[in-house]
Parts: structure tokens; C-alpha cells; sequence
């Protein structure tokens, strides 16, 4: 198979891995490259997802690393299956590959949590909400690309919907609630359906109120996705130029901990419910 010239965020995920594996071993590019039957070249184009790995090549270099977490190997082998063609193929070229990587990453979550302060979670969001928020991005969307966002995003509502519904939660700051993005009707329209998606079994919606006052992470809004293990765990921020994707340990206990604090001191999903609807009562 020829190399990739833009792997996917995944593909780049399994490749780090990889060499996460070999070096935490103690094996050279030399040595792997032995074992596995391939030229040096070709370890480093894995390493960085150019390349991808044998389900088997990746249980040899597996063991000869001594790996012992079989539920960790599992999960690496499955990402190292043949790519299967999925829903957000037909994107391809048309939206930016960082925007593809993200749903990507929600599919093959586990749980995803979400923090958002200025505006609704892209998940929950209806379509009239949806397209104002893409109007005031800068420079100017034209109107046909506005609507191609506005479709992508409630595409990546079927991870949601799917057979295997993802475990979703979704804490939103006061101030996103209150935000009129597309004016009232726009604004009462997302509060209803943030509402009916918070009564659905594998969605949960917890507010976090003005009153708390200042709380870890304020500003930034956070993706993060829970993988098959907790080693593969992903957090996702939003760039003014790209996503950014992080796994390494220190940045996931961080963003751990911010969880945890949302979690102890949002208001209980009933409550949250009620909260909404004061919100609506406002408008």
C-alpha cells in the first residue's frame, strides 16, 4: 500500500503508539524494522501514520515489546484494520480534515464529554442555531459553505442516534444558554431541543450557573472523547486555525480533573432541565 500524504488524526494516533510501544522497549528503528521484515524507512512512515500496520506485524512487535495489557493490544489492532468507508467520506475534500478527524474521534468514542461557554455543544445543536454561529465566523463563509457545515454538523448527530447510541455528556455554561445566536426564535427553538436531547437515555445535559462564578478551563471550549482503554483516551480543543488533539498523560489528568470539577459542581441533569426552561421563560 503506497503512503499516505495526509493520514487522519486516528491513523497519526496508532502510529504514535507504535513508537510509544518500541521506545518504552528499548528497541531501535534498526531492530523493529528486522523484526517486522521491512526497511527503517517504513518504521518511521508508521510512527508518523504515512504507513499503516499489520493487525499481525503489530501483535509481533507487541510482544517482542512485552506488552502486557491485552485489552490495550485489542484496541490497537482494531485501529489498525483496513479502513472501512464511512458517512463522513462524502465530505472529503469539500471540508477541512481537522473537521473530519473530530468526527471521526466521535465515533469510535466511548463516552464523549463536552465543556462549552459560549455557545451550545455542536452535537445538541438545530440547524437555524447551527447556521448562525457558521455567519459569524470571519473571514466570510459563502452561503453554499455555510450550508455544508450546517449539514456536516447534523450528520455528526448520528453517533447519537446509531444502534450503539455513544454516551454522551454535555455541560454548558449559563452564559451559552443566554447567547442569541440567530435572534430569540433561534435561540428558544435550540433550548426546546437541548431539552428533548437531555430526556434521551444515553444524553445527559448539566448547566453550570453564572453564580458558580470562576471555574478550570473558562474560555476554552473541550471535546474529550473516552477510547476503548483509558490509554487511548483523546482531548480535543478548538484552534483559531485547526482542532487540536492531545493524549499525552499530563495534558489527560489535567483535563481529568477539569471534568471532575464540572461533574461535582454543575447542577444535578433534572435540575439543568429546569434551569433551561427559566432560560426559555426569559427569552
Amino acid at each position: 500500500m503506497p503512503p499516505r500524504t495526509t493520514p487522519t488524526q486516528r491513523q497519526r494516533r496508532l502510529g504514535a503508539e507504535v513508537k510509544k510501544l518500541r521506545t518504552e522497549a528499548g528497541l531501535s528503528s534498526e531492530y523493529v524494522a528486522g523484526l517486522l521484515g521491512v526497511d527503517r524507512g517504513k518504521i518511521s512512515n508508521i510512527e508518523t501514520g504515512i504507513r499503516n500496520i499489520s493487525p499481525d506485524r503489530l501483535r509481533t512487535l507487541a510482544t517482542h515489546c512485552e506488552c502486557a495489557d491485552d485489552r490495550y493490544l485489542e484496541a490497537l489492532v482494531d485501529m489498525a484494520q483496513p479502513a472501512k468507508p464511512r458517512w463522513w467520506d462524502e465530505y472529503r475534500g469539500r471540508l477541512s480534515p481537522g473537521l473530519l478527524d473530530i468526527v471521526e474521534l466521535e465515533w469510535h468514542a466511548t463516552r464523549i464529554q463536552t465543556i462549552q461557554t459560549v455557545h451550545v455543544p455542536g452535537l445538541l445543536q438545530t440547524e437555524d442555531y447551527a447556521r448562525s454561529v457558521f455567519t459569524a465566523v470571519l473571514p466570510a463563509l459563502s452561503r453554499l459553505e455555510v450550508e455544508l457545515r450546517v449539514a456536516h454538523r447534523m450528520d455528526r448527530q448520528r453517533v447519537l442516534d446509531r444502534d450503539d447510541p455513544v454516551a454522551y455528556v454535555g455541560y454548558v455554561h449559563e452564559a451559552a444558554l443566554r447567547m442569541l445566536f440567530g435572534g430569540r426564535e433561534a435561540t428558544r427553538g435550540q433550548l426546546n431541543a437541548l431539552i428533548e436531547w437531555s430526556e434521551r437515555a444515553n444524553v445527559v445535559v448539566r448547566v453550570v450557573p453564572v453564580e458558580l462564578g470562576s471555574f478550570p478551563g473558562a474560555g476554552h471550549a473541550l471535546l474529550y472523547a473516552e477510547g476503548p482503554v483509558p490509554q487511548l483516551d483523546t482531548a480535543q480543543l478548538d484552534s483559531a486555525h485547526s482542532p487540536e488533539f492531545m493524549h499525552a498523560e499530563l495534558q489527560l489528568s489535567k483535563y481529568r480533573a477539569h471534568l471532575e470539577w464540572m461533574d461535582q459542581m454543575s447542577l444535578p441533569a433534572e435540575a439543568s432541565r429546569d434551569f433551561i426552561h427559566a432560560v426559555i421563560r426569559d427569552l
